[in-house]
């Protein structure tokens, strides 16, 4: 371990130390759902949470994210919401996806990207407009050949999406881990050229800055978010491998290649976090918030506090926040 690499953020970096102190605190949050399902009663694992301004208010959130259903595949789905609690169910993406991620590509529609399986490999769906994206077929659709790993590739991130001028045109770039030696998750990175080239590589500065806090087992999923003009992620890191209760929740720099922990507070006192998605986007009241999203295992899950948590914390700031498509 390099203490040097991990020393806590220096009152330079203002920006991690705010975005810590926000995801730290669920029981300071402005509002908070456990164990969080949509209106028809499924479980909301892994949600990912975007705005979307040109909606109408009652669709000003969008939330990707699957449920376990009676076939005994996850099934990938999209929800809306005006309070960013309640959800309500749009549509459902198939069998077998699972992890997705949503981007709004501002004037071009939406960019969706899961974990499919059989074959475990990392799934783009293009969608042109609002209109398709509750109930059509995409416009564009790709699935990733497998390159770094035989056994599995997923969890993709989106960071982002650049058209020249229009999907078919377009460079994509994308995060999401490889099953290194068939054993545990790592890091990598991808870009999607034209919707149609597909090129990997593994991560392993992101993989270094977890494994310094003798993170053993799985190195999974991470969310991105450009704050107070400095670009960070939260990473899920297991400390034993095979061992739900070990997930634990760190904030990555991308400036400096360093890691550090959050010490997340729940009103119970749960211990084991995954999973984790961070937002910057206003708040119902028209403030400016952070809304998160944690999946809480049941090895390290309190009373009533396991499955999906959701929550949102307002801050006040005078610097420019943008999240990364």
């Amino acid at each position: 371990m390099h203490p040097e690499r991990n020393k806590p953020p220096s009152p330079a970096d203002p920006g991690r130390a705010l975005l810590k102190s926000l995801i730290e605190d669920v029981t300071a949050a402005d509002a908070r759902r456990y164990r969080t399902t949509d209106d028809i009663g499924r479980e909301m694992h892994c949600a990912k949470i975007v705005e979307d301004p040109g909606a109408d208010p009652d669709r000003r959130y969008l939330a990707v994210y699957h449920s376990a259903l009676g076939d005994g595949r996850f099934h990938a789905a999209l929800a809306t919401s005006a309070d960013l609690l309640t959800w309500h169910h749009a549509r459902d993406f198939g069998p077998g996806s699972s992890q997705p991620t949503l981007a709004v590509v501002p004037g071009h529609g939406y960019l969706l990207a899961w974990e499919q399986d059989p074959k475990i490999h990392i799934a783009l769906r293009y969608f042109s407009d609002r209109e398709t994206l509750f109930g059509g077929p995409p416009t564009r659709a790709f699935d990733a050949r497998k390159s770094l790993s035989r056994c599995a590739e997923g969890t993709p991130t989106i960071h982002s999406v650049l058209l020249n001028p229009d999907i078919d045109h377009s460079v994509i770039s994308l995060g999401g881990h490889y099953w290194w030696r068939c054993d545990r998750d790592r890091q990598l990175t991808a870009t999607l050229t034209n919707f149609k080239r597909w090129k990997a590589a593994r991560r392993p500065d992101l993989d270094d800055a977890l494994l310094r806090w003798q993170v053993g087992g799985n190195i999974g999923g991470r969310d991105p978010i450009t704050f107070l003009g400095r670009t960070y992620a939260v990473v899920e890191g297991q400390f034993v491998k095979g061992d739900f209760g070990s997930w634990r929740t760190y904030v990555y720099d991308y400036a400096t290649g360093t890691a550090q922990p959050a010490a997340i507070r729940t009103d119970a006192g749960s211990t084991a976090f995954a999973n984790p998605h961070v937002t910057a986007l206003t708040a119902p009241d028209g403030r400016r918030a952070l809304a998160v999203s944690l999946f809480l295992p049941g090895e390290g899950a309190a009373r009533n506090e396991g499955g999906q948590l959701i929550y949102y914390r307002a801050y006040w700031a005078t610097d420019p926040v943008v999240v990364v498509a």
